[in-house]
């Protein structure tokens, strides 16, 4: 049984932020009903190819974006924008402790599904409001995106190669590092308000913003930046103040070299068969390495590329010299560490046969992580939610569906 195993959750949320959140509270045990637009439902779900696959090979209809973010959960479908599904949204929250929705601001007031009116309900209701700027300020009726925000937010300013190097410029993060860290806060600030509520019967409403959480993660370099006055630059795979500590090429990919200190470098370009470069004056030392970087790099490019990526690993890690490959994809999955820690799971699902999904990395010892539900078919749960917390009959059902409540 999971840590939150008595705590239920009503997702209004779609897209990402918001069902990562909710998908986090539901690993770890939460009974999380994820309410969806009948007939369309969240849109990650038309966000494809790729789509899982039956076991004849045909494409379903689980977009690999949603399957990726939704196990755990309970699918139902209601138009809140009908009396009636307002009311099933209203009698379901009224029985839930936390309610999450990411809605343009001000949006759920007009069917009086916001905060102020629920809680009117539920005192002691947990809701979570994610946004792109949160529900104050200038910028509060405008529309958040991951992208958008990642270069408003100034992440795009440290991340790409350096201007003066071929292909410089800013670069967006290969995922949306801004959605996921949003749901990741989100599902810290929920934990937090039942901790609160607990102790104290008291709910209350939390505002997450994608642009507050970008520059919160940004980290050490916000905080060099208040701390000095100067906008830091691009570095791309190079290390300001170390070299080398960056990517390099190999015969058939990639890897990353860390060098610390002047033993790893000469131990570095003695596994390359080039140990002369450490007796260099202009690459004795760190400082003067730094210096003559121009210098350096493409001769250490021109050594790198004379063998694979898992001879240099192989070699390197024998003489203590930190690197890793970089590796893609299929590779990662194949990777004896992941293999051995079960990162991959196969799951049983009713049209893809089965499904492989990601596992949660939060292991714990006492109240472990369990894919109870795979990803959820479009309302796969409506009848069954709808009699066992609202007690309503399959003719009660049957008279929302014709009237296109559900």
């Amino acid at each position: 049984m999971g840590a939150l195993s008595h705590i239920r959750v009503l997702d209004l949320s779609r897209v990402l932020a918001g069902p990562w959140c909710a998908q986090n509270l539901a690993d770890l045990g939460a009974d999380v009903i994820k309410v969806e637009r009948p007939d369309v439902g969240d849109d990650t779900r038309h966000w494809g190819p790729p789509f899982a696959q039956n076991p004849q090979g045909e494409d379903t209809a689980e977009a690999a974006y949603f399957i990726s973010i939704n196990r755990n959960k309970r699918s139902i479908t209601v138009d809140i924008s009908t009396p009636e599904g307002q009311d099933i949204i209203r009698k379901l929250a009224a029985e839930s402790d936390v309610v999450i929705e990411n809605y343009k601001v001000g949006q759920l007031k007009k069917y009086g599904l916001d905060y102020d009116s629920l809680a009117l309900l539920k005192p002691d209701l947990i809701y979570c409001s994610v946004t792109g700027f949160g529900q104050t300020g200038p910028y509060a009726q405008r529309p958040g995106y991951d992208f958008i925000i990642q270069g408003l937010g100034g992440f795009m300013s440290v991340t790409g190669e350096a201007d003066d190097l071929p292909g410089g410029g800013p670069q967006k993060a290969g995922v949306a590092i801004v959605d996921l860290f949003t749901g990741m806060y989100a599902s810290s600030a929920i934990l937090a308000a039942v901790i609160h509520r607990d102790r104290t019967g008291t709910g209350q409403y939390i505002d997450m913003a994608l642009l507050d959480t970008q520059i919160a993660v940004m980290a050490n370099i916000s905080s060099n930046y208040l701390c000095t006055g100067t906008a830091p630059r691009r570095w791309g795979n190079a290390h300001p103040n170390i070299v080398p500590y960056q990517t390099f090429p190999t015969s058939d990919g990639w890897m990353i070299i860390a060098v610390g200190n002047d033993s790893q470098f000469r131990q570095f370009v003695k596994a390359g068969g080039q140990e002369q470069l450490a007796d260099d004056v202009r690459f004795a030392d760190n400082p003067s390495r730094v210096a003559h970087r121009s210098i350096l790099v493409p001769l250490l490019t021109e050594m790198t590329k004379t063998k694979t990526k898992n001879d240099w690993i192989t070699t390197l890690e024998k003489a203590n010299v930190p690197c890793g490959p970089i590796n893609d994809l299929k590779e990662v999955f194949a990777n004896k560490q992941v293999v051995s820690r079960q990162v991959e799971l196969q799951v049983p699902h009713p049209t893809a046969g089965t499904m492989k999904l990601v596992a949660s990395p939060m292991k714990l010892s006492a109240t472990p992580v369990e894919v109870r539900m795979p990803p959820p078919t479009l309302g796969q749960h409506t009848d069954e939610v709808l009699r066992e917390r609202l007690g309503l009959s399959a003719e009660a059902i049957s008279a929302l569906r014709q009237k296109h409540a559900i």
